[in-house]
C-alpha cells in the first residue's frame, strides 16, 4: 500500500502532522509492502529534511497513493477523486462551513474516514488531540488571568520549545485568588488538570469548591453528574443522560456565582442544555471573568454564549461585553475575557503530533488492513459517492 502524508492546506498556521518521521520509518520497517510519501511543506513542525533523513520520500504529487492522511479539513481544491482520506472533517454536527466540503467528497466518490468517529467496542474514541488541547487550554486560562489581573505574564505555550520547557515557568506563580472550574472528565478535562496540578493549584471536590472562601488557588473538575439533572429527580442515571440529554436541565449556576475562571472541555451538541444564558452573564453575581473555551463551539450553536468567534494562537484573547453581547477589548473590568483558540494542540505541535501518531499506529493501523473492521466502518462518513449508513442523518445537511 502507498500512503501519503498531506501538506496542511486549510490553515498554514497549523503545523501538526499525522505521523512523525520516526513513526513513518518504523511503519515501513514493520510492513514490507508499505511505502510512505510526504508532501513538501515549509510550515510543518517536522521539516522535510527530517523525513528524508529517515528514508521517507518527499513527493508533491500523491495521486499514486491509496490512503491520504491529514489533520485538519482538506481544501476542496486539493481533493483527489476516488481516494481514501483520514482527517478531521468537522461535518458530523452539520457544521455549515463544511457543507461544501462534504458535498465535494461525495461528488468525487472519496472514502472519508473521520478520526473523530473512530471508536472502540465500548464506544470510546481511540484517537484524538484532546489531551494536548486541555494541557494548552489550562496554560492559556492562567495566562489570561495573569494578564487580566496585571500580576504576571506567563510565556505563551507556542513560544516554548516543547511541553518540558513550558513546565519550567509554573513555579512560584502568584495564583492566590484563583477559583477555576473545569467541565468534562475526558481527554480535554484530564489534560487541563495535568497543567493545573503542575502549577500547584489545589484540587477539591465540587461541593468543597462551592463552600470554599479562602484566598488560595483551587480548582474542581465536573462530570455530567455534577452539571445536569432531571427536574424533580435527586439521583443521576448517566446511561440515561447520554441516551436522552434533552430531558435534562443544567445545574451549573452555583459555579457561576463562585468561580472566577471556567475551562470548558466537554463535548456539546444541540440536545444538551447550555451552561448559562446571555442574560445570566449580565447579573452582578456572575463571577466568572475568564472563560477558556477549549471546545470552541461558536454561538449561537454553543454551550457558552460568549464564544462568538474563534481566536488565534498569536491573539488568543478577546473581551466580551455581557451588556451589549458584543466583542470588546480584553482585560476591562466590565467585560469577560474569552480564550477560544480552535487549534490549541498546535501550540505544541511536535509533542502533540508524536502522541497522535502513536495512537494512530497502536489502535487504528491494523484496522485499516482489515476489510471487515467495524471500527473503520463506523468511522467512515462517505463511500462511493454516498453517505455511509451511520451518517445518513447528514443527507438533509448535504442537500
Amino acid at each position: 500500500m502507498k500512503v501519503g502524508i498531506l501538506r496542511e492546506g486549510k490553515a498554514k498556521t497549523d503545523t501538526r502532522v499525522a505521523l512523525t518521521p520516526k513513526q513513518c520509518r518504523d511503519l515501513q520497517d514493520k510492513y514490507q509492502n508499505l511505502e510512505i510519501f510526504v508532501q513538501p511543506s515549509p510550515d510543518r513542525c517536522f521539516r522535510d529534511e527530517e523525513y528524508q533523513s529517515q528514508g521517507i520520500r518527499i513527493e508533491e504529487n500523491l495521486s499514486e497513493c491509496e490512503l491520504l492522511l491529514g489533520v485538519k479539513e482538506v481544501p476542496i481544491s486539493m481533493l483527489i477523486p476516488q481516494k481514501t482520506y483520514l482527517f478531521f472533517s468537522h461535518t458530523i454536527k452539520k457544521q455549515p462551513y463544511n457543507r461544501e466540503l462534504l458535498r465535494s467528497i461525495l461528488q468525487k466518490k472519496i472514502r472519508l474516514i473521520d478520526y473523530e468517529c473512530l471508536r472502540n467496542t465500548g464506544g470510546k474514541r481511540v484517537i484524538a488531540f484532546g489531551r494536548w488541547a486541555g494541557i494548552v487550554g489550562a496554560h492559556n486560562a492562567i495566562l489570561t488571568w495573569g494578564r487580566r489581573e496585571g500580576k504576571f505574564n506567563l510565556k505563551p505555550m507556542y513560544k516554548c520549545h516543547d511541553w518540558a520547557e513550558a513546565q519550567t515557568y509554573y513555579q512560584n506563580l502568584p495564583l492566590s485568588h484563583i477559583k477555576l472550574v473545569v467541565t468534562g472528565e475526558g481527554r480535554v478535562g484530564n489534560g487541563a488538570t495535568e497543567t493545573l496540578d503542575l502549577m500547584g493549584i489545589k484540587r477539591i471536590s465540587p461541593q468543597e469548591f462551592l463552600e470554599n472562601n479562602k484566598a488560595e488557588p483551587i480548582y474542581t473538575q465536573l462530570g455530567v453528574k455534577d452539571m445536569y439533572r432531571q427536574e424533580g429527580e435527586t439521583s443521576f442515571d448517566e446511561h440515561h443522560y447520554y441516551q436522552h440529554p434533552e430531558q435534562y436541565i443544567s445545574c451549573f449556576q452555583p459555579y457561576t456565582h463562585t468561580a472566577n475562571i471556567m475551562l470548558n472541555g466537554i463535548y456539546w451538541d444541540k440536545r444538551i442544555p447550555v451552561f448559562f444564558s446571555k442574560e445570566d452573564m449580565k447579573h452582578e453575581n456572575f463571577t466568572i471573568r475568564v472563560i477558556a473555551d477549549v471546545t470552541c463551539d461558536i454561538a449561537p450553536d454553543s454551550s457558552i454564549p460568549s464564544t462568538i468567534r474563534a481566536s488565534s494562537i498569536t491573539e488568543p484573547i478577546y473581551g466580551y461585553d455581557p451588556l451589549s453581547f458584543q466583542e470588546a477589548e480584553p482585560f476591562q473590568n466590565n467585560c469577560i475575557d474569552v480564550m477560544a483558540v480552535d487549534n490549541l494542540p498546535n501550540e505544541l505541535p511536535r509533542d502533540a503530533s508524536e502522541d497522535f501518531g502513536n495512537q494512530l499506529i497502536s489502535t487504528v493501523w491494523s484496522e485499516l488492513n482489515q476489510s471487515d473492521s467495524r471500527m473503520i466502518y463506523k468511522g467512515t462518513i462517505a463511500l462511493n459517492g454516498e453517505l455511509n449508513k451511520p451518517y445518513e442523518y447528514l443527507q438533509d445537511y448535504v442537500n
